[in-house]
């Protein structure tokens, strides 16, 4: 995989006021001990969940999707959408400065990764083919993520 990192200069916290690390190498591995094996193997291997069977799919809640491992907030339920593939999609994160996008050209494909800015755990990918208002698609692994209900 080609990776292109976000620039040296980004923020340290994001415009929405959240700090984005990154995070020592022992801290992800603390937090990384709640995390169960499936967990693990996507967020810090970038492993990818099978379609239609992640638990956030069919969520329908308000609230907001958060980083499974870190608690960095990436995207309101508003911005969901079903996309018909399979994976919880959404057209626009909380916060640019929460995503980071890593050039991905694994599989014979040249595709744009998504990584969460503060501790760098795979969530999914981002297409240009989303609804309006940006035309993105960022699809998400259900895994990757945890919803905090509204309130």
């Amino acid at each position: 995989m080609t990776q292109t990192r976000a620039p040296a200069s980004r923020p340290v916290v994001s415009a929405s006021g959240y700090e984005l690390g990154p995070l020592p190498p022992a801290e992800i591995e603390r937090l990384a001990q709640k995390l169960t094996p499936e967990e693990r193997h996507i967020l810090l291997d970038h492993g990818t969940e099978r379609p239609f069977c992640g638990a956030l799919l069919d969520n329908h809640g308000t609230g907001v999707y958060v980083c499974r491992l870190c608690g960095l907030p990436l995207f309101q339920s508003g911005g969901k959408f079903d996309s018909g593939t399979g994976w919880p999609s959404f057209y626009q994160p909380v916060d640019k400065d929460h995503i980071l996008e890593i050039d991905d050209r694994s599989h014979g494909m040249v595709r744009t990764e998504i990584r969460c800015a503060r501790c760098e755990s795979h969530l999914g990918h981002v297409f240009p083919d989303g609804p309006p208002p940006t035309g993105l698609r960022y699809c998400m692994n259900s895994t990757a993520m945890e919803f905090q209900k509204e309130g």
